[in-house]
């Protein structure tokens, strides 16, 4: 029996991974301390040089796993430059891991307006403000780009600037991973055949 009560055969007996992934999730929110819905978004630049940063998962659904951030910065410019993407939860309390790769879809402008319009405003104007990635000459210039979209902006609605929107990651193969001792751990990898899942027990 694992801490939260969820047995080893119930992890590696799941059929299909998104329920699973859910109820992972679900554990993590009461265990971890900060940001259980965070990740390393893991891209390719131009040349085929990795990058990797840290990024908030914001909804996920059998059709894949979003999060939204500036086209024009790093990860942004990247995964437009290969439609590509891999991700990777690690819930240290939990010693458990989740990781996916597949092609990337932008969200369409409905889904990215609706989560824009949830944002607090102070992050809607940082979206404006934020030449995301790119030099910053002092902290100055970035707090008087704040202020000169807040003087624009100073009442009502905010639009959402066209460059900024969401990815989401069409998953072809996720892998669950769960700490056994003596480093003999539990990983099971879930790969997409067609509109099935099949699933393969991994060696520690």
């Amino acid at each position: 029996m694992t801490e939260t009560g969820l047995t080893t055969g119930d992890f590696t007996e799941a059929a299909e991974p998104f329920r699973l992934f859910a109820q992972w999730l679900d554990d993590a929110t009461s265990s971890e301390p900060n940001d259980p819905n965070a990740l390393a978004l893991a891209t390719v630049d131009a040349d085929g040089m990795p990058d990797v940063r840290m990024v908030l998962l914001k909804v996920f659904d059998q059709r894949g796993f979003v999060f939204y951030t500036n086209f024009e910065s790093a990860k942004g410019t990247e995964i437009l430059g290969s439609m590509k993407a891999a991700m990777c939860f690690h819930w240290k309390t939990l010693r458990r891991q989740v990781r996916i790769r597949g092609p990337v879809e932008q969200v369409s402008d409905a889904e990215a307006d609706e989560y824009y319009a949830s944002r607090p405003r102070g992050s809607r104007i940082g979206a404006w403000a934020s030449k995301q990635s790119r030099p910053l000459e002092s902290r100055f210039a970035l707090e008087k780009a704040v202020a000169e979209y807040t003087a624009k902006y100073p009442i009502g609605e905010i639009p959402r600037p066209k460059h900024w929107s969401g990815f989401r990651i069409v998953p072809q193969a996720i892998e669950f991973w769960h700490d056994r001792p003596f480093r003999l751990h539990d990983r099971m990898v879930f790969a997409r055949n067609g509109d099935d899942w099949d699933k393969t027990r991994l060696y520690p």
